[in-house]
């Protein structure tokens, strides 16, 4: 399996990515009830309250509210998270000056990019999975096409988990980092339709939706649930890898030419 990565990419060496891999990977873990559990009891208090205030709304015409809901509340969690984790430990190693450690190393471009996004996206679907699981106790949405649901939570970790990178990289200071996720990371995820149907909306702000690509990874991953969605979830997928691809690109061109990574 190392031959056929390393014939694939050949600038990718198993053991930096591996280890690099690893320690982001512990990063997050060791403090589980920050990073894992603090986002699930967030989430179950926006079920608690909207579900119990619009129970009794039904979405597509049969859907209860709070089943609903409960799969926009497992994407937004893995969005959020995926891109907290690569940029807050970014953020973190330029600030505290550890960067260094990382830099100095052979790794390359390629494990530096694959290590930090495989971890960030690993983080958000561990958080979507155990949100998913807390709030399921209130109403089963079902799962009509596992497929669509996988592949739009590995898509959505990812896309987050580079931009939460390219953040990170741009970023001097928290509070730049800050004004990256409350002014675009922040919005974009409410604004998707987490917590409604773009139907419900006028049809100015129906079409406005269409611009916003996180609508599409939540629509996406809400039909592998109900198996009804506001956009054919092919559509949603290829905004999702066309996104991915642009987003990936930016950011190894940042780390290649070494954009605020070395001085």
């Amino acid at each position: 399996m190392n031959e056929k990565i390393a014939l694939a990419f050949p600038e990718l060496r198993w053991g930096g990515f591996r280890t690099l891999f690893w320690k982001e990977v512990l990063r997050f873990w060791k403090v589980s009830a920050q990073t894992i559990v603090a986002p699930m009891l967030t989430a179950l208090l926006y079920l608690l309250i909207f579900g119990h205030v619009l129970d009794k709304l039904r979405i597509y015409g049969s859907i209860p509210y709070t089943a609903f809901l409960i799969p926009g509340l497992a994407m937004m969690s893995i969005l959020q998270n995926a891109f907290a984790n690569s940029s807050s430990s970014l953020i973190q190693s330029k600030i505290t000056g550890n960067l260094v450690f990382i830099l100095l190393p052979p790794i390359s471009t390629l494990e530096f990019f694959f290590a930090y996004v495989l971890a960030a996206a690993l983080r958000g679907v561990i958080v979507g999975a155990s949100v998913f699981l807390a709030t399921s106790f209130f109403a089963w949405p079902g799962l009509a096409a596992p497929f669509w649901v996988f592949a739009f939570a590995i898509a959505g970790g990812a896309i987050m988990g580079v931009l939460g990178l390219i953040a990170g990289i741009w970023a001097e200071k928290f509070d730049q980092l800050a004004t990256f996720q409350n002014f675009l990371v922040m919005p974009l995820t409410m604004l998707s339709g987490v917590f409604y149907s773009i139907h419900s909306l006028p049809p100015f702000w129906q079409k406005i939706s269409h611009f916003n690509p996180v609508f599409y990874m939540i629509d996406g991953f809400r039909y592998g649930f109900f198996g009804i969605s506001d956009v054919d979830p092919w559509i949603s997928l290829a905004v999702a890898v066309l996104g991915l691809c642009l987003v990936s690109a930016l950011a190894l061109i940042m780390i290649a030419r070494g954009y605020k990574l070395r001085y």
